[in-house]
């Protein structure tokens, strides 16, 4: 073969980076004999936008500035061989339809072409109409590729958005569940608000001085409702709280707290009936950065799913501590068991409140653990659970910075641990 000039990179049929579209699919030409070269480019001048390249550098310097629509490869080049060139350009853009062409035909040769993804394999001297309809075909090959990669990403973006917007409305759901718990926490204060007042009254009515052991008693009852009707206004302020707080605002609760109110919230709920839930309280109180709707929204989810993990009585135990470094390396990789969920998000700088939810029931049999955060995917019985849960979980704590690893032990519980930076 005769060898062309590597000058020819710089012709005037190159496109300079960023040029607009010409709206002519694009062809790239590359052979190292400018005879073959310049027929092609004299055949397509007129249906394509023609580029060519006298070798493999110069062809994959002009995939890189702009996109090719197909190419027509020789196979037996200077330095990088055309089959070489091929699996580069599938490398950088496998969208691009390729026809190897070659004077030297050999089985082997044709399909290793065709095992990197070429779409065509001529020989020379090439017939014309067979080169223009295998041409046409590798750009109607490589405009269906393209649109059904732009349709898949439309219909990912589309199941995205959907997704979101569920899990947005399950969220709302679960605080309309937490407010709900919080009402029905309010109405047992009430109702002794209720039944003391009624006595009062009753004793007032009756009252004749000089009786000061009625006068003790109505003060007693009337103390017991002052302290029951700052008890609600305690729960009810402490949540509207939380939802006013303003955009800019930096979130922060008291841990202490949360865990006092997960436990009062969760003695009336039906997952609890039949097993027993510990809280424990740290010894000192504790502050995280994170909006106190959401971490009791998150307790709740983590300690409701312990509590159904098995219809056997088994236990479930909440604690907090706070640490003074960071998160071991260890603790935040992934196994066949354990799972971190957050590791992007994660701001592991300490101080860190870190809070474990552990339960001695069967364990979780998924495997990898790590897909029991996939949106809808459930380990309970059909109707008893949307799949969402910890993906909530897990989106809760990722705007607060926090991290969450769960590890399993089949047969003998698991513990999920998350981590809050500390206020």
């Amino acid at each position: 073969m005769l060898r062309g000039s590597s000058t020819e990179a710089t012709t005037p049929d190159r496109v300079a980076a960023g040029a607009p579209e010409t709206g002519r699919p694009r062809l790239l030409i590359v052979d190292d004999d400018p005879g073959p070269r310049d027929s092609l480019k004299i055949i397509f001048k007129d249906d394509y936008e023609v580029l060519t390249a006298a070798n493999g550098e110069e062809a994959l310097d002009l995939l890189k500035r702009q996109p090719i629509h197909a190419a027509i490869l020789d196979i037996r080049m200077t330095g990088m061989s055309g089959i070489d060139l091929l699996g580069r350009i599938k490398t950088q853009d496998p969208d691009v339809s390729v026809i190897m062409l070659t004077a030297f035909e050999t089985l082997e040769t044709a399909r290793q072409a065709l095992r990197l993804g070429a779409c065509d394999y001529l020989t020379k001297p090439f017939d014309l109409l067979t080169m223009r309809a295998a041409v046409a075909k590798a750009v109607e090959r490589n405009r269906c590729a393209r649109q059904f990669r732009t349709n898949e990403t439309v219909l990912r973006e589309i199941q995205s958005q959907l997704q979101e917007y569920q899990v947005r409305e399950e969220m709302a759901r679960k605080q309309g569940e937490i407010y709900s718990m919080v009402l029905h926490d309010i109405n047992n204060p009430l109702t002794v608000i209720s039944g003391l007042a009624v006595m009062a009254n009753e004793r007032l009515r009756r009252l004749q001085l000089p009786y000061t052991q009625d006068l003790s008693s109505v003060r007693e009852d009337l103390a017991q409702i002052e302290q029951q009707v700052f008890k609600c206004l305690e729960v009810s302020r402490r949540y509207l709280g939380f939802a006013r707080r303003r955009p800019g605002e930096a979130p922060h609760v008291n841990v202490n707290r949360v865990l006092e109110d997960l436990r009062t919230l969760m003695r009336p709920n039906p997952a609890l009936e039949g097993h027993e839930l510990r809280v424990e309280l740290p010894p000192m109180e504790l502050f995280a950065r994170m909006n106190g709707t959401d971490l009791i929204q998150v307790l709740l989810n983590l300690v409701i799913n312990a509590l159904q993990a098995t219809d056997q009585p088994h236990q479930v135990c909440v604690r907090a501590r706070l640490l003074q470094q960071p998160v071991e390396a260890a603790r935040m990789q992934s196994t066949t068991h354990a799972h971190f969920a957050n590791r992007v998000s994660f701001v592991n700088e300490p101080p860190l409140v870190e809070i474990q939810v552990e339960d001695n029931g069967p364990g979780i049999a998924t495997v990898p653990v790590g897909r029991i955060f996939e949106a809808y995917y459930t380990t309970k019985k059909a109707g008893t659970g949307t799949g969402l849960g910890l993906t909530i979980v897990q989106h809760l704590l990722e705007q607060a910075n926090g991290g969450l690893r769960v590890e399993t032990r089949p047969g003998l519980g698991t513990t999920f641990t998350l981590w809050i930076s500390a206020q």
